[in-house]
C-alpha cells in the first residue's frame, strides 16, 4: 500500500486503526475503542474501521476522523493534504503538530517542494 498523508500530516499508514482495519483483527478493534473512548466520546469496535481519512466513504473511515475540523476544512477546499493548501500553514493546524513534530515535518516537505515545483 502506497502512503497516505492524512490531511494533519500523520502517516494514516501508521495509525493502528487503519492497521487494525487491514488486518480484520477484532481483538485490537476492541482494545483502540477502550483506548480511544472517553466518558462523553464512547466508541466501539465497530467504530474502529478506517482506510485512510483522505477517503469520502463514511463506512470506510474512523468516528474521529469524520469530525475532524482539519479534514472537513481540507475536504472544502479539495486539496489531497494541508500541505497544498494556499493559506499553509494555519491555526488548525497547531495542536496536531504540538502532538506530532513529525506531522509538520511532512506537510512542510509537501508544501516546500509544491513550491519548489512551481519556481522551476
Amino acid at each position: 500500500m502506497s502512503k497516505i498523508v492524512a490531511y494533519c500530516g500523520n502517516i494514516c499508514n501508521d495509525c493502528p486503526v487503519l492497521i487494525a482495519t487491514m488486518a480484520n483483527d477484532m481483538e485490537m478493534k476492541r482494545n483502540l475503542a477502550k483506548e480511544y473512548s472517553k466518558e462523553d466520546y464512547v466508541l466501539n469496535p465497530e467504530d474502529i474501521n478506517c482506510y485512510g481519512c483522505t477517503i469520502t466513504d463514511k463506512n470506510q473511515l474512523f468516528k474521529f476522523c469524520m469530525e475532524c475540523e482539519i479534514r472537513l476544512c481540507g475536504l472544502g477546499r479539495e486539496v489531497e493534504n494541508c500541505g497544498h493548501c494556499n493559506d499553509y500553514p494555519c491555526d488548525k493546524l497547531n495542536k496536531p503538530f504540538e502532538m506530532s513534530a513529525k506531522s509538520k515535518e511532512t506537510l512542510d516537505q509537501i508544501n516546500k517542494d509544491l513550491k519548489h515545483s512551481c519556481n522551476t
